[in-house]
Parts: structure tokens; sequence; C-alpha cells
């Protein structure tokens, strides 16, 4: 239902580079994070594979309180993690492992930046571009370092059962002003009110046989990853050249999604919700199981996170 207001209400043009695979597979998706938007671009590209019921998250663990979606989130493999030195390696292992003894297919979304890239939060940009600076990485300007721990153990524990990993880079169309200064990237709320016009996704899959799994090594091939993203985002908001400012290289096709795909869920849950706000007990109803069901939500994901 959700997709249906993202792309079909707002008619925002996706152009993709690269193939993505038609049929489903089990794969770890990675990409660079700008705004609230981005868990939407991940469920575009899989609903294209008609795998939007495989997508689990790794989500920041604040969002945990999340009225009901917390929940829904946890419930549907959702595995809330905390940065830096409050990282819970443990829960996260638990979690993923559950998933892939009981053979669940996985499209587990990864944005490995940590936090998302503003280019108006400077003082975040320069403290993780010191970072790099200190390691001996590359400096990065248009994404943040990548923090490796997270991906690093959905590797380890997921490799059996992986197929590859889809490296994904996203640019919104419409975020530079008059200067030429890049701007932060539409939230949910404009992306609704119809500010990106389109939507320019550089699509990878990685074999993974390609990966090492030494962890310095693992560091390093994360960090190539990035310094490709970065490449990419430069030529696209910086290029002198016309014919490479906002696009990615090689050919991109728009690529719009049937009303078939989104339609439905959207009739049936109006359906469920209509009848019960048209009524006044249907209203009571409808609010209690917002408030209770996001305080019993709230206890379960703290007792089962």
């Amino acid at each position: 239902m959700v997709l249906f207001f993202f792309e079909n209400y707002t008619g925002v043009e996706i152009i993709i580079y690269g193939d993505i695979p038609k049929k489903k597979e089990n794969v770890i998706y990675m990409s660079n994070h700008q705004c609230t938007a981005d868990w939407i671009i991940a469920d575009m590209l899989a609903i294209r594979q008609s795998a939007i019921g495989h997508v689990r998250y790794v989500l920041k663990d604040g969002l945990k309180w999340l009225p009901l979606y917390g929940w829904y989130f946890s419930q549907h493999g959702g595995i809330f993690v905390r940065r830096s030195a409050k990282f819970n390696e443990k829960a996260m292992r638990k979690k993923l492992l559950s998933q892939t003894r009981c053979g669940a297919p996985m499209y587990l979304v990864i944005f490995p930046e940590g936090t998302r890239y503003n280019p108006e939060l400077k003082n975040v940009i320069a403290n993780s571009q010191a970072f790099a600076a200190k390691e001996g990485l590359a400096v990065l300007k248009h994404t943040l370092t990548p923090r490796v721990k997270a991906f690093h153990i959905a590797m380890e524990i997921m490799k059996d059962d992986l197929d590859a990993v889809y490296d994904v880079t996203v640019a919104y169309e419409g975020t530079l002003d008059s200067s030429g200064q890049r701007k932060p990237a539409p939230s949910m709320a404009e992306f609704l009110c119809k500010e990106c016009p389109r939507i320019h996704i550089h699509f990878s899959r990685v074999k993974v046989r390609d990966i090492p799994s030494e962890s310095k090594s693992f560091r390093r091939w994360m960090h190539d990853r990035f310094e490709t993203k970065d490449r990419l985002l430069t030529d696209f908001y910086q290029s002198q050249d016309p014919a490479k400012q906002f696009r990615f290289p090689g050919e991109g096709k728009v690529s719009p999604l049937s009303l078939s795909k989104t339609l439905p869920s959207l009739l049936i849950l109006g359906g469920l919700t209509l009848p019960l706000l048209l009524t006044e007990s249907g209203r009571i109803l409808y609010v209690r199981t917002w408030v209770y069901g996001t305080l019993l939500g709230w206890l379960w994901v703290n007792i089962f996170p």
C-alpha cells in the first residue's frame, strides 16, 4: 500500500541503471543513506522482483518505539541496532540465526553509514571524514564513512544461504540549490508532496565469492564500494559535462510500476479500515487498537529484542 502513494500517486519517475534480476534471491541490500524515503527505495526494487514480502531491515534502535510499526518491523525479521560501543552483537546474531534456521527468505536492507548524510550537518560529515583520515581510508564527499560490523555479521551468518549482495546507489533529482550546492534529500512528507521529480538508482549485483570474509579485508572492500558510490555521486552532482550531470554512467531505463502491484493491497486495507471509521464504535476500536497495540508492542520488542 505504501508504494501506491510513493510511486503511483506521486508519479515520480524511477530510472534504473543496471539489470535487476527477475527471479527472487536471498540478498543483502547495501545503499547510501540520505533520508527517510531511502527505506521506500528498497521496497521499490524488491517489488520489481516480486520480493516485497522478503524485505527485512536493520534499523536504528530508536525506531522500535514507532507506534505499532516498531512491533511490526520486529515481527517481520527487523533487527534494531545501536551504533558504536552500544552495538548489541549478540542480539543481532540471535535474530539473524532465527531467520536463517527457519529458512525465511531474506532481502536484508542495511545502510552501512549508520545515519543519514545531510549536507547541512557539517559536524557529522567532518567527524566522518576525520575518522576516515585517521584510519588511512579515502575521505568521502557525498557519503559518510561506512560502518562494517552489522554488515560483516550478516555476511558471516547468511553466507551459506546468500545469493548475492545488491550494491545500490541512490540520487534524488532536484537536490541542488541555485549555487550548485547539494541540499538535503526529500523527507517522506516532501516526497508525498511531489517535490522529487525523479530518482536515479544505480544497481550492481556482487557475487558472494568476490567478498572477503577476513575482517580487515572486508573493511577495505566495503570502503572501496563506498568510494565508488562517492565517485558516482560526485559526477551526478558536480560534473562539468552536461552529459554526465544528473545521471549515472550507462543506460538508464525508466521503470514504471504497474497499478496491479499496489492497488489490490490499498483496496483491501481501505475496505477493512473505512467501515471502522464510519461508526462511533468503530472509531473507538480503531483508536484503542493503536493505543493498546502500541503499548503491547513496546513491551514485546523490549522483552524479545
